[in-house]
């Protein structure tokens, strides 16, 4: 084996061993959140990092249509691929793909929150492959010619993925809620209010100095911190009336973040099998790329 050959073969044996451990720990770390993570209910999640399951429903804004079939759906993921045969090799190649990035709207039964699907992994239940000979399922492109239509030869292959209203939906990701009154503390509001009004000295001074001096005493001072407490709270009040939303977006830190029609369980026991695989491939990397230090570089280096 010359050297160039040996180096490819070096490259993608280092490279199989490398890449399927790194799949193999990935995967096996995916499935140990799964299984390690409780189900919450949506009303009483804790912030941060959670596991919800519901179902799906249409937001107010009503459903988004799917690119290819045309059918009503909540979220839609597709590929267009073009049969490629030039004598030598017959493939299908990726021509076009796209991906929803519409929010969803998942309940259970005590309340719901909105899903940001942007960096998910979605896992829907609902998958549609089917053929025809023209790149776009609903009709040609619009800069194609009558030619592009008579002559057209091409044999293609779509796939498009939905979600659909009343599926049942598994959610693991980053628990957010926007509003309502949580987690309130009345002595941080009064510091706030106090550091505002303290920002607008000359104001504050006009309405709590009733002497005139030109400063506060501490009568004043007392006087001007109640009515701080005061203001604290009737904002408060008024934020207590903005409506509560949940949210479940995509986790800043190395946490997987899934959106799937199947249940924890079947997650996970795809995970080990693919945690399996990735380990198999890793094996055949090390065993090769022993083989070929073994039999090839050494004796190579020694008879140089």
């Amino acid at each position: 084996m010359d050297i160039g050959g040996l180096a490819i073969s070096m490259a993608f044996s280092v490279g199989a061993c490398v890449g399927g451990g790194w799949w193999c720990i990935k995967r096996l770390s995916e499935a140990r959140f799964l299984l390690n993570t409780p189900t919450s209910k949506i009303r009483s999640a804790a912030q941060g990092y959670v596991e919800l399951y519901g179902v799906l429903h249409a937001l107010d804004s009503g459903e988004v249509e799917a690119p290819l079939s045309g059918l009503p759906c909540l979220w839609w993921r597709y590929k267009i691929e073009e049969y490629d045969d030039d004598g030598k090799r017959r493939s299908w190649r990726v021509v076009e793909s796209g991906t929803s990035e519409a929010w969803l709207r998942l309940r259970d039964a005590t309340g719901e929150c909105l899903v940001n699907p942007k960096g998910a992994e979605v896992r829907p239940s609902t998958r549609q492959v089917w053929r025809g000979s023209e790149r776009h399922p609903r009709g040609m492109s619009r800069d194609a010619g009558l030619l592009g239509r008579l002559f057209s030869a091409s044999e293609y292959r779509y796939t498009e993925e939905r979600l659909h209203a009343g599926q049942p939906l598994y959610a693991i990701g980053d628990f957010v809620t926007r509003g309502g009154v949580e987690n309130f503390d009345l002595t941080l509001a009064q510091g706030a209010v106090v550091r505002e009004w303290k920002s607008d000295f000359s104001g504050m001074l006009q309405r709590f100095d009733s002497n005139g001096d030109g400063q506060l005493d501490p009568q004043e001072w007392e006087r001007m911190r109640e009515s701080a407490r005061a203001e604290a709270q009737r904002r408060h009040r008024a934020r207590g009336e903005t409506p509560v939303h949940h949210q479940l977006r995509k986790p800043g830190e190395s946490y997987p973040f899934i959106l799937s029609c199947g249940g924890e369980d079947e997650l996970a026991r795809g995970f080990y099998w693919q945690a399996a695989g990735g380990a198999l491939l890793c094996m055949l990397g090390a065993l090769a790329s022993a083989w070929l230090i073994g039999n090839v570089l050494l004796p190579g280096l020694a008879a140089g």
